[in-house]
């Protein structure tokens, strides 16, 4: 005997039905509205006849003044509207930086240095190793030649060579990609966080690639693992009003000045995580190159919460009381995390959910704050905007947060876990190595809507929204991040590794 459908999973469903139908006719309404009026109008043609409608047309008499008026104030309105948008901002295509296997840091190798630099402090190694055994960080991953030594060797001199061996590598690979020649970048915009030397960083690509005098080139500093995105923030608010240019951004982290080597619990934990990774990424406004240009720009959104003491100290470089310089993490920093979100989403929300959405979204908000009802708050579908999420690889508790607080699945946080476990926590890099991610699984077709998301110091959470220009296919040669690694993932990645 077949057993009874129990009333909650019947009602359930019920519900869900009826949320697809409400958004199904809010999104199509003007259809809805159109279809009946349009086949009024045919019924009515028809009904009038032919001779009917060329003795209605006889009737209607022209004047040549007001003709000529109207045709020249339709020419100049569509004119200022033209002139009056904003240009249409590309990505053309990007390079990711791959490191040399000879960096490579297994968990052993990782473990046996701390032994030995930490010693005498064997509570400090017991706590890097169950950071890193819960981090979703693989055997991959890399540090760069200084911070093999023991001890470490941070120099001036060793920091400059990871972030020439980082920034040319990535921008040599951009320039093979596209074709672009050195001469034809106009604008060039490098952030680094942590290293800030002088001459600049951009300097620094300026001198080797021997970049135009009249470039207009920026560093970005301090900014922390967000910086990416406001790297294109401004990169597109200066192709806004530089027309027919290119803009070169180049994102990255130099771990050699970061290693901590003191004992202070909340300054190991970025030791445990971050590691070497960079990117470049060539914007234009060239209406031509939108053939074969992979994304198009849609919004970037910031959110700054520098204002309140404790978002602004959750994460900061300074000295520890034996005068060793780290970076600092609050206990916190994923409460900050989520009031920053909550914010952004607050701002983004408009601008992507369909209409259904943000109905119900006001629809509950009035009820909460203006009528006091005792409404559960309502979390906008997000996955009804965007079919792919880029997620900073911050760690496993920023990816897990996130998942839960926007409602995700699996799949969608795949991206951001696997790049995680292969690359660690490479900063505002991160989300161009789940991008590639994405594509190298072949998951990317023309009208996809990409939503990118990082977190920096200060604090800040920024997002930038993408649109999927035209099907991308797999890299199968050339330089890759994932080109050969993508078969043996996604890799099941346990809550703990026993190290």
């Amino acid at each position: 005997m077949p057993q009874a459908i129990s009333p909650l999973f019947s009602s359930s469903v019920k519900l869900k039905y009826v949320k697809l139908g409400f958004r199904y006719l809010v999104n199509h309404i003007l259809t809805f509205l159109l279809i009946p009026i349009l086949v009024g109008v045919l019924i009515e043609v028809l009904r009038l006849g032919p001779d009917e409608i060329l003795k209605l047309w006889n009737s209607l008499h022209f004047d040549l003044v007001k003709i000529l008026c109207s045709s020249f104030l339709i020419i100049f309105a569509a004119t200022v509207y033209f002139m009056s948008k904003p240009l249409s901002i590309y990505l053309v295509d990007y390079a990711c930086y791959k490191p040399p296997f000879t960096c490579r840091v297994p968990f052993a190798t990782f473990m046996e240095h701390a032994k030995i630099i930490l010693r005498s402090n064997p509570k400090s190694v017991d706590f890097q190793m169950r950071i890193l055994e819960r981090s979703g960080l693989g055997e991959e991953t890399c540090l760069p030649p200084a911070i093999h030594y023991i001890p470490p060797r941070p120099t001036m001199k060793a920091a400059r060579e990871e972030a020439q061996e980082i920034i040319f590598s990535a921008m040599d690979s951009l320039l093979k990609k596209t074709g672009l020649e050195a001469k034809d970048i106009d604008i060039l915009i490098v952030n680094c966080s942590i290293f800030s030397p002088t001459p600049s960083l951009s300097a620094m690509v300026i001198n080797n690639y021997k970049l135009r005098s009249n470039i207009k080139s920026f560093s970005l500093s301090g900014m922390g693992c967000s910086a990416g995105l406001i790297s294109i923030e401004l990169a597109r608010d200066l192709l806004q009003v530089h027309p027919n240019s290119n803009a070169v951004v180049i994102s990255t982290e130099i771990i050699t000045p970061n290693c901590y080597q003191g004992k202070e619990r909340a300054m190991l934990v970025p030791n445990c995580l971050f590691r070497m990774g960079g990117a470049a990424i060539l914007l234009t406004n060239r209406r031509w190159e939108r053939r074969r240009a992979k994304y198009r720009l849609l919004h970037v959104v910031r959110t700054h919460k520098g204002a309140d003491d404790k978002a602004y100290r959750c994460v900061m470089e300074e000295e520890d009381p034996e005068g060793n310089v780290g970076v600092k993490l609050s206990k916190d920093l994923m409460a900050i995390a989520g009031e920053a979100l909550k914010s952004n989403i607050t701002t983004i929300a408009p601008l992507v959910l369909p209409a259904s959405d943000q109905i119900l979204f006001l629809i509950i908000l009035i009820g909460r704050k203006i009528l006091n009802l005792n409404w559960k708050p309502y979390i906008p579908d997000f996955k009804q905007a965007f079919e792919h999420f880029c997620i900073h690889a911050g760690g496993r508790a920023v990816i897990d947060e996130l998942q839960k607080k926007l409602q995700l699945s699996a799949e969608h946080v795949e991206a951001s876990r696997m790049t995680l476990h292969r690359f660690g926590n490479t900063s505002s890099s991160s989300l161009w190595y789940e991008l590639s991610y994405i594509e190298a699984k072949g998951r990317m077709k023309k009208g996809d809507r990409i939503w990118q998301i990082a977190f920096g110091s200060g604090f800040k959470c920024n997002s930038a929204v993408w649109k999927c220009n035209r099907n991308i296919k797999p890299q199968t040669d050339g330089p890759g991040p994932w080109l050969d690694c993508i078969h043996r993932y996604p890799v099941q990645i346990p809550e703990v590794v026993q190290l």
